[in-house]
Parts: structure tokens; C-alpha cells; sequence
């Protein structure tokens, strides 16, 4: 009986202490480390990798307008394939075999909070 209450307790930890969303400050620092050496600190796009020769210009995550046109799948797709899987830039890397779900949903929302919007539904 004891055996089965320490392996219940055991499973209830685990599934609690599991995987999840990355808490918002995880979230920054996964874009810090991955995003901001071309989108910049803040998401305006101007990120200390982006010189005057750079062949595109970032995407600025704080412009609404822009943004809002975007799906949370599309932010998604981005990230995980890069640019040119999804007719954009072949600058942005694909991260899909780096990130994990849970980090591309949690930079997906700080995305979100740069840009103060809530994208294209569906």
C-alpha cells in the first residue's frame, strides 16, 4: 500500500513538475538568445547583426498593423521551418530541431507582447 501511494505521489510530481509553457522570463530569454541578434532587443528590427548591407530587413514585432496579419500558426511555421520554407527571408533560420514546443508557444506570447495584438484567427 505504501508502495502504491509513493508511485501515485511519485506520477502527481512528475506530471506537475513536467514540461510546460515557459514562464514569461524564460520566454525573453529565449528571444534574446535566439531573435534579438536580428530583430533587436525590444522586436523593432534592429538588432546589432543587421547592418546597412543586410540583404532584408527584420521584422518589427512591435508594428500591430503588420503583426495582426499574422496567425499565431504562421509566427509558429516561421520559427520552427525559417524564413524560406515559409516565402520569406532565407535569413531566419529554422530553429524546429533546437526549440522545443513549448519554447516556440512561449515566444509565440512574447511576440504578442511586443506587438500589443492578437494576430489573424485561424
Amino acid at each position: 500500500m505504501l508502495r502504491s501511494f509513493v508511485f501515485a505521489a511519485s506520477l502527481c510530481l512528475a506530471v506537475l513538475l513536467g514540461p510546460g509553457p515557459a514562464p514569461a522570463a524564460e520566454a525573453d530569454q529565449l528571444f534574446k538568445f535566439y531573435c534579438a541578434q536580428c530583430h533587436g532587443l525590444t522586436g523593432k528590427g534592429d538588432g546589432p547583426n543587421v547592418t546597412n548591407d543586410f540583404p532584408v530587413s527584420p521584422r518589427n514585432f512591435t508594428n500591430a498593423a503588420e503583426m495582426d496579419k499574422l496567425s499565431d500558426a504562421d509566427i509558429k511555421n516561421v520559427v520552427l521551418d525559417g524564413g524560406q520554407a515559409m516565402s520569406k527571408s532565407p535569413m531566419m533560420p529554422p530553429w524546429g530541431k533546437t526549440l522545443t514546443a513549448e519554447d516556440v508557444d512561449a515566444l509565440v506570447k512574447h511576440l504578442r507582447k511586443l506587438c500589443a495584438c492578437k494576430g489573424k484567427q485561424g
